[in-house]
Order: structure tokens, then sequence, then C-alpha cells
């Protein structure tokens, strides 16, 4: 391993899944936001 930014000797140990790693973060910030939404809404109806 002479040459170290040589792509040809790069082994990709952990295969990558980009579009499964941005639909769980979407998907996950998504739920994230609607709890975060209907307790926002919960506190509002118990304030007033």
């Amino acid at each position: 391993m002479e040459n170290v930014r040589d792509p040809r000797e790069h082994v990709n140990e952990e295969p990558r899944h980009d579009l499964m790693d941005v639909m769980m973060g979407f998907g996950g910030m998504l739920g994230f936001m609607t709890v975060l939404f209907a307790a926002a809404v919960i506190v509002k109806f118990i304030i007033s």
C-alpha cells in the first residue's frame, strides 16, 4: 500500500446505501416533527 491515493487499492469494507440512508433520515425527521407538532397542539389546548 505505497500509494494511498490510488482508488484501485481501496477496499470498500462497508457498502453504502445512500438512498436508504436519505429515506431513513427523512422518515425519522418527519416522525420527530410530527410528534413535536402534536405535543405543541396539545400544550396549546391545555393552556387555552
